[in-house]
């Protein structure tokens, strides 16, 4: 079931923040997809349509990058099929989970990943000598790309940190490489998630406009400023809205603490 017109309002945006963070530093799942959660979806139908507006936010940071010739195409295209079919594989396990189980798991997650977020050492601006040749890279991309599959939360900024610290690229030119891994495994859910029917069209096409705009914004904030400050917002943002989520009363989490105290 579609949310109505003020609730879409509400999750565009959500999606326009949550697309300029990502471009900055990544991690916008963090705001929509408690946001989608708390207008009412379900978590699958919550995740399969964060893939379908962060494909379109992620596709323009993308294009952002290309057109300043920051992204290697060439040296990057095993990993990116790597990433496409790590996140094929998290997809179809997301769909294999039992639904009230995801309702209590997802906050775990979401809560986890903020705390990933606030304490995660920062990455250096300059490139350096990389640890690991590109057969890693793949591998790498691909455990990735199935946790973003799966779910999706800290994608962006897991990518980021390997390319820094085990491939040795500095922090501007691993971001836009970053997005192209996250474009290839967003695109990868987002067609399995299509076919299982759990995207909601107008809901995620709606929130796709509003994180093109934050994903161009954030991109070129990122290419003059790099990533400096999003963090505590984004945590922030984070941790009040899945508060909202623990809050519900349908909550597993909820009446799980009620049975047992």
């Amino acid at each position: 079931m579609e949310p109505g017109l003020e609730a879409v309002a509400a999750l565009m945006a959500v999606a326009f923040v949550a697309g300029t963070i990502d471009a900055l530093a990544g991690g916008g799942g963090l705001l929509t997809i408690p946001a989608l959660m708390a207008a009412g979806l379900p978590p699958v139908a919550a995740i399969a349509t964060n893939k379908l507006q962060s494909s379109f936010g992620t596709a323009s940071a993308v294009v952002a990058f290309a057109r300043q010739r920051r992204i290697d195409f060439r040296r990057f295209a095993v990993p990116a099929l790597a990433a496409f079919l790590g996140s094929v594989l998290g997809a179809c396990v997301l769909q294999a989970v039992d639904p009230s189980f995801l309702a209590g798991f997802v906050p775990l997650l979401l809560i986890a990943m903020a705390l990933y977020f606030l304490l995660a050492p920062k990455a250096s601006e300059e490139d350096r000598h990389g640890r690991f040749g590109r057969g890693a890279m793949a591998a790498v991309a691909f455990a990735i790309g199935a946790y973003d599959g799966f779910f999706g939360p800290g994608t962006g900024s897991f990518l980021t940190t390997a390319l820094v610290a085990l491939f040795g690229l500095g922090l501007v030119s691993a971001t836009a490489h970053t997005k192209l891994l996250n474009l290839a495994s967003n695109l990868a859910a987002l067609a399995v998630l299509v076919a299982g029917g759990h995207v909601l069209w107008l809901a995620g096409l709606a929130m796709a406009v509003a994180s093109i705009l934050g994903g161009q914004l954030g991109a070129h904030l990122a290419m003059r400023w790099g990533g400096r400050a999003v963090r505590p917002l984004l945590v922030t943002m984070s941790l009040a809205l899945t508060a909202k989520l623990l809050a519900e009363p349908g909550n597993p989490l909820l009446r799980a603490w009620a049975r047992w105290f």
